[in-house]
């Protein structure tokens, strides 16, 4: 089991001072374990290999969590599209892979409220990170949004880059949700409900006309 890169400074700030707690007092390192395994915990980025065979088309999750929307859904970047929202609790592994690999067009960050990331309004209102790329099978969005808890969004993509099919792109810090917007000829393969793995559930296929 790995550790995000995203955790780092933050335990390394801990583990300093569990260390140095010793000296003073054995009673000070034992409580500053505490926060010290729960951030190894919540950071945790286990390696991930999808559910089957990958075919042609097919888009991995590009987070863990329950999906919690599918709906159609627009964006100047893709135009119409199948939106698939997916909630990610604080329980849920909070590293963001990529779908499929594609070259990254647009990113566009929008300060905003830390509503409940499971109410749908959250999508339009709360603070979020747009990532959009093309691939071989059409333009595709990600959206990081921040919940309530959610402290900062970290991405690691810039315009230009190619990213391969279950790459780690960034991640946010606790609950938040993740929406994806499918190229037009992908369809959704989940419904509501569904729990999926960022890197393992194929989540979308391509449909043929």
């Amino acid at each position: 089991m790995g550790v995000a890169r995203d955790g780092y400074p933050t335990i390394a700030a801990l583990l300093f001072m569990t260390a140095g707690g010793a000296f003073i007092s054995p009673w000070i390192s034992l409580c500053l374990a505490f926060p010290l395994c729960f951030a190894l915990w919540f950071f945790r980025d286990p390696e991930r290999e999808p559910e089957r065979e990958m075919k042609p088309g097919d888009f991995l999750s590009p987070a863990d969590g329950r999906v919690v929307e599918i709906e159609e859904a627009e964006h100047p970047y893709t135009g119409r599209a199948a939106k698939i929202g997916i909630f990610m609790s604080g329980f849920d592994v909070h590293v963001n892979r990529f779908p499929m690999r594609g070259t990254v067009e647009f990113t566009e960050y929008i300060p905003g409220k830390k509503w409940f990331a499971i109410a749908p309004k959250a999508s339009e209102i709360n603070e979020r990170f747009y990532v959009g790329a093309r691939s071989g099978y059409g333009r595709f969005l990600l959206v990081q949004i921040a919940g309530i808890m959610a402290r900062r969004i970290a991405p690691r993509v810039k315009i230009n880059d190619v990213v391969s099919t279950g790459e780690r792109y960034g991640m946010i810090k606790l609950g938040s949700k993740v929406d994806i917007y499918l190229p037009p000829d992908i369809a959704p393969n989940v419904k509501i409900g569904d729990r999926v793995l960022a890197g393992h559930t194929i989540i979308g296929v391509y449909r043929k006309v």
